[in-house]
């Protein structure tokens, strides 16, 4: 198949540090190429693909503090992409709203991964185009009350073999809390279950501008850098690193997280999670097998000192049978086949229909 993948330009593909997205569509184009499609990927000119690759600025949004306006360089990467729409059997967008006006002018069917939530004001614009083919990351994610035309729920991946498993947890124990730096992460309850439960924590994160205040707030006068240590942002590696060795992995989140790619991350290094029971969670995590779901902090504590009933190793196999990147991908590519099958039966019904007029 020739398939256009397109990606947000905010991160580059995939990301250095923090970016659930872009690496997910990252590993999904990679193992597309491996499997002989023919792929262009349309994301930041900086990305590291297999994959052709088209961009319409040469570095990450994030990393260029030139581009004032991001949503122009949106909008041009779109044009990029529907301009030579008939290069493409078919488009995979990961990328939002912002395709929608676009799909109807094209003949080459696009595929939506939804990545993110319905707010008040995108609703309007999903209602609109409620037909158009979608993907959600969870069951959760999903708004029936939209009546979008959803053809499948694929959940997240990840190359479970480029993670380094910890049979044992850092003696002494710590806590970990990696993720972006904000209320709806639950960052300030991190803190507040470690602290209540009397171990240490390391946060790991990036902080954006929206978040900033937040930080400097709620968050930075509580780093003593003692039993509360906060290490920035990390890679790949050290991200691994910071979850395999701890004890828990704390995920209290106060929205509904559509799916939350840390949670797999740190069952595959070995370590469960102690999340709050609230959008994907429970679709991620095995309950009392790879972690616990809860309610509230005090719930967390709780879990905390049942964590060393857990087997290490089962969170890693149930990572690499449920959420690897060949997973991912099969299921992606048979989505594409459904549309593509569906389309040329459209069109030649469309060929029947005009001959016998």
């Amino acid at each position: 198949m020739r398939i256009a993948q397109v990606a947000p330009l905010w991160e580059r593909v995939p990301p250095p540090a923090y970016g659930g997205i872009e690496l997910v569509v990252g590993l999904l184009t990679d193992e597309l190429v491996k499997r002989g499609h023919q792929v262009t990927l349309f994301a930041s000119g900086d990305s590291i693909t297999l994959a052709r690759l088209l961009s319409v600025h040469p570095r990450a949004l994030r990393l260029d503090e030139t581009v004032k306006e991001a949503s122009i360089y949106e909008l041009l990467n779109l044009a990029l992409v529907y301009d030579q729409a008939e290069n493409f059997d078919i488009i995979h967008s990961h990328v939002g709203h912002t395709p929608l006006a676009y799909t109807n002018l094209v003949k080459t069917p696009t595929v939506h991964t939804l990545h993110g939530i319905f707010t008040p004001d995108n609703r309007k614009i999903f209602k609109y185009a409620k037909k158009q083919p979608y993907i959600s990351i969870s069951h959760a994610q999903r708004e029936p009350e939209l009546g979008l035309n959803y053809v499948a729920t694929v959940y997240n991946g990840i190359d479970v073999n480029s993670y380094e498993f910890y049979p044992q947890p850092h003696n002494p124990p710590y806590l970990a809390f990696v993720g972006r730096i904000s209320p709806e992460k639950g960052t300030h309850l991190a803190i507040e279950i470690a602290k209540k439960a009397g171990l240490p924590l390391k946060i790991a994160g990036k902080v954006d501008k929206v978040d900033v205040e937040y930080f400097e707030q709620k968050i930075k006068p509580q780093i003593d850098n003692q039993q509360i240590e906060y290490l920035g942002e990390a890679n790949h590696v050290e991200k691994n690193a910071i979850m395999g060795a701890a004890y828990a992995t704390l995920f209290p989140i106060t929205w509904r997280e559509p799916f939350g790619l840390v949670m797999v991350e740190s069952m595959a290094a070995g370590t469960p999670v102690i999340a709050m029971k609230m959008g994907s969670t429970p679709e991620v995590i095995n309950d009392s097998e790879t972690g616990f779901l809860c309610h509230n902090t005090q719930e967390c504590i709780q879990a905390i000192d049942k964590v060393n009933r857990l087997n290490r190793y089962a969170c890693r196999r149930y990572v690499e049978s449920n959420f690897s990147v060949q997973q991912m991908t099969d299921s992606y590519e048979a989505v594409y086949r459904q549309i593509l099958t569906n389309k040329l039966s459209q069109d030649n019904g469309h060929i029947r229909t005009n001959s016998v007029y």
